[in-house]
């Protein structure tokens, strides 16, 4: 039941690193947080949620999994159990909404798109982070007859879609078109759409020089165009009238 759950819903990272370190920067240089009415779908253990805490005290995380929820409710106020495609709070509740790593997932992506963009306020954003199907490996591992194996597999997203999906029926992938078309019929405009490269903490913690190496050059190549091959879309859309 455990190994179900973290093939459905994925392997989060528990411990916060040099990798969400720069997530967290990204947004903080694409959406003002100072003060914000945050919303993080997806929420899992509470990480992003207790970071935003340092810029507004006005910040709420929803999950599926009730196991997540409980435990980040013993250290932090406003987490509830609830899917990203049917939120709990009514329309243009928050100034920013994120969902890190989360529509991949989802049963629904379009209808939780929609359900971000409702609790959304006019001015406000949602902040999307998503597999990038360029990237050279799949992260979330992949099916080889019947059984489920968590490791990487390089090239698959690079498969037409019914060989992928036959590899991997349990995660999404999306080029950056895919994405956008998740608001199709919504109110929005896309302020920022770009890329960004794994934070590679693991290869640090166990080959310091290794990773080291490994993580200036990714900190290069997003520096120019080959910052489209990054394992993440990172994707900001504002809400309009």
């Amino acid at each position: 039941m455990i190994e179900d759950k973290a093939i459905t819903l994925g392997h989060p990272s528990y411990v916060w690193r040099r990798g969400q370190d720069r997530r967290l920067d990204l947004i903080r240089q694409h959406v003002p947080l100072d003060n914000k009415r945050i919303l993080d779908v997806g929420c899992g253990l509470g990480m992003y949620v207790e970071k935003f805490r340092r810029f507004s005290s006005d910040v709420y995380g929803v999950d599926i999994d009730l196991d997540k929820v409980r435990q980040a409710q013993q250290r932090l106020p406003n987490i509830s159990l609830a899917p990203a495609e049917d939120l709990p709070f009514k329309d243009r509740s928050f100034d920013v909404t994120l969902l890190h790593e989360v529509i991949e997932h989802v049963v629904d992506d379009r209808r939780a798109i929609a359900e971000a963009v409702r609790c959304t306020d006019v001015g406000g954003h949602v902040v999307i982070y998503a597999p990038n199907r360029l990237y050279p490996m799949e992260t979330h591992g992949f099916y080889f007859r019947g059984n489920y194996h968590f490791r990487l597999l390089p090239l698959v997203n690079y498969l037409p879609d019914p060989l992928r999906n036959h590899f991997c029926p349990h995660v999404r992938v999306y080029t950056g078109r895919g994405i956008r078309e998740l608001f199709t019929g919504l109110q929005v405009r896309f302020t920022t759409s770009t890329h960004i490269y794994p934070g590679l903490d693991n290869v640090a913690a166990r080959r310091p020089a290794l990773g080291g190496f490994l993580q200036k050059t990714t900190d290069v190549l997003e520096k120019t165009p080959l910052r489209a091959l990054g394992i993440s879309h990172f994707v900001v859309a504002q809400r309009l009238a």
